[in-house]
């Protein structure tokens, strides 16, 4: 085995890539480029029910959007193939019937029915659950006739009893485990397929692969991964694992949290540099007080000494806020362009769009992108660009117009708008200093009352550029209709 660093990603395909396990992959892809080494990528598909190649392609999709690419494994290809566990049933057959062979394993013939009365039995007495060994010492002859009453046995794992394993962790140092309380585990299932502990070991060997980065949920399987390790002469890795991540109420993070999922974030318009700057922050803090880094800039920073052992909250306030930060760093194309499929879904753009409408809504994104905090909030936002007519006003809105200069002021704008020949800023802004100057009113007195006529509420983007882009037929049309509303109310 070479020096070089190799880590790895394995994923299920049971489902889509999940925040935790796209934090786990982001690590390994962090500490591998860091130091030179090889990130590989394979698919742990041995659960035959729920794995599906919908899922691994969803997985593998999101792991290109984040920017993770990977050296060798599914879709790349490399030396230590095949990277899916189903293609690689005879490579795991060779070691289990080793171990077998050298009575470091024994077939199991007991049913589910008796290893729950034993599980029962140990609750009962205050201890830990597991198998104790009752097939052990099964001679040739008990094996037969087992058999021989259809019973198909599972291979399992022959724990030397009274010793303590110790995981030497990265990062969470020192911790002890006592075989006694782990039993003799399956490393083979009765339908042949081999289990996690048994299957990632042998892969984990085989691909030489120097550090295994993975959640602290993995932390109790570690023992027993490393006596499979000794029981087969493999030189061993080196573990760490990161901590859990929680919601702000410090339980473990679920639906009820919000979205979990990477393809969930993607939906919504959150951009991938935000999410994998957002990602890395979770359990690892790097020096100073910055927060905002580049995927280079991670790379730079990142190192296994400073990822935390103590759990990680995933705020999503302030998630909202980066991914803002970086919406308002990108360009308005860019935006626009991450828009669009949002604003067809909703029927607000046609799906071919001219040069002229392109070039608007460029404009368009480029005043809304102070108030994104993800891109299919502009659904919301754009919906004041459209339409003759504002939906209701707001009460505080529906306060000012109240008011009978307020009145006049949008009024002498809608006349002032229909007569001018040019139509720019500085148009605008020679007909707010004639309609000041005429009715006297000056500062919010004078502008809020128009922007309440145009949308209804005292705040939102900049005025004279929301008026610019909104055309001088909609603007005329749409006070006109806010005026015509406000009489009938009042009569009413």
């Amino acid at each position: 085995m070479s020096d070089k660093i190799r880590v790895r990603f394995a994923p299920s395909p049971t489902g889509p890539l999940h925040i935790g396990g796209a934090r786990s992959a982001l690590f390994n892809w962090l500490f591998a480029r860091k130091r030179q080494g090889d990130f590989i990528v394979r698919i742990e598909d041995t659960d035959v029910e729920r794995s599906n190649l919908v899922s691994e392609e969803v997985i593998l999709e999101d792991l290109k959007w984040m920017g993770l690419d990977w050296d060798e494994g599914i879709q790349v290809g490399g030396e230590k193939g095949p990277y899916r566990q189903r293609e690689r049933l005879e490579i795991y057959d060779s070691y289990w019937k080793r171990l077998l062979e050298e009575g470091k394993a024994y077939y199991c013939f007991c049913t589910e029915e008796e290893l729950e009365e034993e599980r029962e039995s140990l609750r009962k007495k205050g201890e830990m659950p597991r198998y104790l060994g009752k097939c052990r010492d099964l001679t040739q002859a008990e094996r037969d006739k087992l058999r021989e009453e259809g019973r198909k046995p599972v291979v399992r794992f022959k724990v030397t009893w009274g010793e303590t394993i110790t995981v030497e962790d990265l990062i969470r140092g020192r911790v002890n485990f006592e075989s006694d309380g782990i039993g003799d585990f399956i490393l083979v299932r009765s339908d042949g397929m081999p289990t996690y502990n048994f299957a990632v070991v042998i892969d984990d060997a085989l691909m030489e692969i120097t550090h295994v980065i993975r959640g602290e949920e993995h932390l109790s399987n570690t023992p027993r991964q490393m006596m499979i390790y000794r029981a087969l002469g493999f030189k061993m890795t080196s573990f760490a694992h990161i901590s859990l991540i929680l919601g702000e109420d410090r339980t473990k993070m679920s639906k009820r949290h919000g979205a979990t999922a990477i393809s969930q974030y993607r939906k919504m318009g959150y951009l991938p540099e935000a999410l994998v700057n957002f990602l890395a922050l979770l359990g690892w803090a790097p020096e100073g007080e910055r927060e905002m880094f580049t995927l280079h800039e991670l790379v730079e920073e990142f190192s296994l000494e400073r990822v935390s052992r103590s759990a990680a909250v995933f705020n999503f306030r302030k998630l909202n806020w980066m991914n803002g930060e970086y919406i308002r760093e990108s360009s308005p194309e860019r935006i626009r362009d991450m828009a669009i499929p949002y604003l067809q879904e909703e029927g607000l753009v046609d799906e071919k769009i001219s040069s002229q409408d392109y070039q608007w809504l460029k404009e368009v994104i480029a005043l809304l992108q102070e108030q994104l905090e993800y891109v299919s909030q502009v659904v919301t936002h754009i919906k004041v660009f459209f339409g003759d007519e504002i939906e209701e006003l707001s009460p505080e809105g529906a306060e000012m117009l109240e008011d009978e200069q307020a009145r006049q002021i949008v009024q002498r704008f809608r006349e002032e708008c229909i007569q001018v020949e040019s139509w720019d800023k500085e148009t605008i802004k020679g007909i707010f200093k004639r309609i000041g100057k005429e009715l006297g009113a000056g500062g919010k007195k004078l502008f809020q009352p128009v922007r309440v006529g145009l949308t209804g509420t005292l705040q939102g983007p900049d005025l004279q550029s929301l008026i610019i882009l909104l055309g001088r037929e909609k603007v005329a049309n749409r006070l006109q209709n806010t005026l015509h509303n406000l009489t009938k109310n009042t009569q009413c």
